[in-house]
């Protein structure tokens, strides 16, 4: 995937899921499929807090000194503590949709000098800031095919 794909699809994504969220009855959204397994909702929660915290790493890396390490954090921890399985799907799904559209805004205009910015990810491999852009929707893809299926 470029990164003009990654951003089309991000697009798209923006406007479909939350149509597709809202045929789910709470019975199927609240599901755990197994015990220590996310609900569909809770899925949709840790896409929530990927799009907070890479939000943050997409301006960041432009501001810091090269290379920029990227933090893993703690995401089991961060479902709970926002009690996304408690929380109205309706809010979940404009928090969700509005850290995307600026998400959309912030990749879209960051200067073709700035792409190949050097980061660290947590193995330790050095990757770039228009990989990571890439890598930023194709793992929202990952999880949207838990949640929807195909």
């Amino acid at each position: 995937m470029d990164l003009q794909t990654a951003l089309s699809q991000l697009e798209k994504h923006i406007q479909e899921v939350p149509q597709h969220f809202n045929q789910f009855s709470p019975a199927i959204l609240l599901n755990k499929p197994a015990p220590g397994k996310w609900s569909k909702q809770e899925i949709l929660g840790h896409l929530i807090d990927s799009a907070i915290n890479n939000l943050k790493r997409f301006t960041d890396i432009q501001c810091f000194p090269q290379p920029y390490t990227v933090l893993r954090y703690q995401q089991d921890d961060l479902v709970v503590i926002n009690r996304y399985q408690q929380l109205p799907l309706e809010h979940m799904l404009q928090l969700w949709s509005m850290l995307n559209r600026q998400i959309v805004n912030i990749i879209s205009t960051i200067p073709a000098e700035k792409l190949p910015y050097t980061i660290i990810i947590p193995s330790g491999e050095s990757k770039t800031l228009e990989w990571l852009a890439i890598d930023y929707v194709e793992h929202m893809e990952h999880h949207l095919k838990q949640i929807f299926g195909s």
